[in-house]
């Protein structure tokens, strides 16, 4: 990953986490029913989440209690705008955005001395079936703050009243309640610690719960498709729910996805774009077995390109360059058929979500595709980083280089 982290591209704005705020971090870990960690520093992203925590403790989804009970931790007012990177909703970011947009003023405040536990709660206590999925509507977002804060400041302010009450100012031992009080925990008279309850309504997103499913319900009919065969085989044993059920390698997913006007493909247009290109050389890299020229120079270099095209075998050559052969022959007849001609998951990553949705449903509707078919090294990167990240590891050294060089140009 070193490439990576030097072109600013693995997990560049995480937040550093040491000191004081680990201490902070980990009371808010107990607060929510977790373990703390041993880690004397790490780093955090928007909604909390350490990288190095979750290694520590092998399990990514450290800050949920089950699929249904996910938290968030806000220790820093910088997390404000940070990514979220390993989100366990698609909306997980704009969650947090929505806290900050509303508390933010009060979480600067609160942080200069606190933390903040987040409870996503959706009114599910566990989930207990796939089709489970269908109840997530509304989110509350409720706050709790480390060391009971808010009933301290009540303490505090009763105490002040109490002082005074009658007599009571010359009462030393009162005295020494609030001063004792303030030594520990600052003056709270003055500063507002109530975060009141948000709401946030879902409507299309994916969900890692049920190892990652997504739910399209802003459509003619509600779509739920699954990444795990498992999860698919049981849920489509429900007879009571009306929706369509797909596996994310049904071919019949695409088609479906195409009827309800959700996706799109021009192939004649895609041709001129730099998602084909991108997707044809990725493609070809696949083929390539120990080149002369590293693989980084041989899809910049149109000769090179054209060089090593021609080596690999001539089932390989068709399935790089499928679609540029099918519309030739097009020109001439429309009696061939695509499916004959192009590979049927080069023709998959070729789609893109209808130009009529919404930005946030073209968001989903990318990440779902990349899932189906992820050969844009580009789109992998943007929308589903976790896979890319894992996908990095597997790739020649070189070939590395170009990916690094399409994100980085944004080509």
């Amino acid at each position: 990953m070193d490439k990576l982290k030097e072109a600013n591209l693995y997990r560049s704005e995480l937040i550093p986490v040491s000191g004081k705020l680990v201490e902070r971090y980990n009371k808010c870990l107990k607060t929510l029913g977790f373990t703390e960690t041993k880690l004397k520093s790490f780093y955090i992203d928007g909604v909390g989440w350490s990288p190095e925590v979750a290694e520590e403790k092998k399990n990514v989804q450290y800050l949920n209690h089950g699929d249904a009970n996910p938290h968030g931790i806000i220790i820093s007012p910088l997390q404000k705008g940070k990514p979220v990177y390993l989100p366990f909703h698609s909306f997980d970011r704009e969650m947090m955005q929505h806290v900050f947009r509303t508390h933010g003023q009060k979480i600067n405040d609160i942080t200069r001395d606190s933390a903040i536990c987040i409870d996503f709660d959706q009114d599910i206590d566990v989930f207990y079936e796939p089709l489970d999925i269908l109840k997530y509507d509304d989110v509350s977002i409720t706050f709790r703050l480390i060391d009971n804060l808010e009933q301290i400041q009540k303490d505090q302010l009763e105490l002040v009243q109490k002082f005074k009450s009658g007599n009571n100012f010359i009462d030393e031992s009162i005295h020494q309640q609030l001063l004792d009080s303030a030594n520990s925990h600052g003056d709270l008279r003055d500063r507002d610690l109530r975060l009141h309850p948000l709401h946030f309504s879902t409507d299309s997103f994916y969900s890692r719960a049920f190892d990652g499913v997504y739910l399209l319900r802003d459509f003619i009919k509600p779509i739920v498709v699954f990444e795990s065969i498992e999860q698919y085989k049981e849920a489509i044993k429900d007879t009571v729910h009306d929706v369509l059920i797909y596996h994310i390698n049904q071919p019949e997913l695409v088609d479906k996805l195409k009827d309800y006007i959700i996706i799109e493909c021009d192939l004649g247009q895609m041709v001129r774009t730099p998602n084909y290109d991108r997707i044809k050389k990725y493609e070809l890299a696949q083929f390539l077995k120990d080149p002369e020229h590293p693989i980084k120079d041989i899809l910049d270099d149109k000769v090179l390109f054209k060089s090593y095209l021609n080596k690999i075998d001539i089932k390989a050559r068709k399935q790089v360059m499928g679609v540029e052969l099918y519309l030739e022959k097009l020109e001439r007849s429309n009696a061939h058929k695509i499916e004959d001609i192009v590979d049927q998951s080069f023709y998959f990553a070729l789609h893109q979500p209808h130009s009529s949705l919404s930005a946030e449903h073209r968001d989903l509707i990318h990440k779902l595709l990349i899932n189906i078919a992820p050969k844009d090294v580009l789109f992998l990167y943007w929308y589903d980083k976790e896979q890319f990240y894992k996908s990095y590891e597997t790739w020649e050294d070189s070939f590395r280089d170009w990916v690094i060089d399409r994100i980085s140009n944004n080509i």
